[in-house]
């Protein structure tokens, strides 16, 4: 399993995913989940993925490959006009390797199921966000849905609804989604640090703040404890219930 977040702000974007896949409790792997390109001063382009490693990991060779393609033998990524047209261009490739896998023989194409996480930069274009499903289709962030979620969503997605502010800074929005992984990995043992992150400022056209929070980090281990805390202070300070009975 894994758990990836997209979110914007107004200063620009801000991504964070966890690192485990596994094939069961004895049988865990770390493997990197968000993948960024950058042509500096051109475009910054982040993608995140949620699924099976197969699907995601020919998605991004896929991508990566056709990149150092002359231009008029295969769309690439990194010369795409519009971030829409980049979301396009993941969407079908995402579609294409789908199919492709389930051309070996499996009965269900939904073992091969992926969904990812688009967001970055082209040119004087604002920063955009994506959300892209198997079947190639997309939805884009907005007002009314300032962030994504995909893998293992319903733990940490409390914390972020009650606490998202679009005026966050990058530090507060971090904390906001270290918390909203804590969570999540105390859930759930499918999902696992080492956590990367990258946060992407708006007309920078470069990557910039980005890195990775190991299981002992003495601020993500201060931030769970302190989280955990504070829940257990607040709950005390909550009204009484009155209870009644026949």
């Amino acid at each position: 399993m894994t758990y990836c977040v997209g979110m914007m702000l107004r200063s620009g974007l801000v991504f964070m995913s966890d690192t485990r896949t596994n094939a069961g409790l004895d049988n865990i792997s770390t493997f990197k989940k968000m993948t960024i390109w950058e042509d500096p001063g051109e475009r910054v382009l982040t993608l995140m993925s949620a699924g099976n490693l197969a699907t995601t990991q020919a998605v991004v060779s896929l991508l990566e490959e056709r990149s150092k393609q002359p231009e008029d033998r295969e769309p690439s990524l990194m010369k795409a006009p519009s971030m829409f047209q980049a979301a396009c261009m993941v969407g079908d490739t995402l579609r294409e390797v789908i199919q492709d896998l389930a051309k070996g023989g499996q009965r269900a194409d939904s073992n091969f199921d992926a969904t990812l996480i688009l967001g970055g930069q082209i040119g004087d274009s604002p920063p955009r966000l994506f959300l892209i499903y198997p079947a190639g289709n997309f939805i884009e962030a907005g007002t009314d849905t300032p962030f994504f979620q995909i893998g293992e969503i319903k733990y940490g997605r409390p914390i972020l609804v009650r606490a998202y502010d679009p005026d966050l800074t990058f530090a507060n929005a971090l904390k906001l989604l270290l918390v909203s992984f804590d969570s999540t990995l105390k859930a759930n043992l499918s999902v696992g640090a080492p956590l990367d992150y990258f946060c992407y400022r708006t007309d920078s056209l470069k990557v910039d703040t980005v890195g990775r929070v190991e299981p002992d980090n003495p601020e993500f281990q201060a931030i769970s404890t302190q989280w955990g805390n504070a829940l257990k202070q607040a709950l005390d300070t909550l009204p009484d219930v009155t209870l009644t009975s026949n």
